[in-house]
C-alpha cells in the first residue's frame, strides 16, 4: 500500500529544489523554490518565464533577476524537480538558444 501524502507536504519536500509551474494561460515559470504558504503562493529564486507570442508563434525567455512571488490563484501545475518535459515552452526555448 502506498504511503498517503498531502499536497503542501509534496510542496514543502520541494522547497530549495527546481519547480517547473504552468500557469493559467500559456506561460510557463521554472525556478527554485524558496517557499509558499496556505494559499500556495510561491516564493522563487533564479526564475524563468517563457511566454508564447500569439502574433508569430516564438516564445519569450525572460530571466526575472530577482526573488519573486508567484500568485497561487494563477497556478495550474506544479511539477517538482526534473526538467520540463520535450513539448513545454521551457525546453523549446531552452533548445533554440
Amino acid at each position: 500500500m502506498a504511503t498517503k501524502i498531502l499536497p503542501l507536504e509534496l510542496i514543502d519536500k520541494a522547497i530549495g529544489s527546481k519547480i517547473w509551474i504552468l500557469m493559467r494561460g500559456k506561460t510557463e515559470v521554472v525556478g527554485v523554490l524558496r517557499g509558499f504558504d496556505d494559499y500556495v503562493n510561491l516564493v522563487l529564486d533564479d526564475a524563468i518565464e517563457y511566454t508564447p507570442d500569439t502574433r508569430t508563434g516564438d516564445i519569450t525567455r525572460t530571466a526575472l533577476n530577482s526573488e519573486i512571488l508567484l500568485n497561487g490563484n494563477q497556478i495550474a501545475v506544479l511539477i517538482p524537480g526534473g526538467s520540463p518535459p520535450e513539448d513545454s515552452l521551457a525546453a523549446a526555448a531552452d533548445n533554440k538558444s
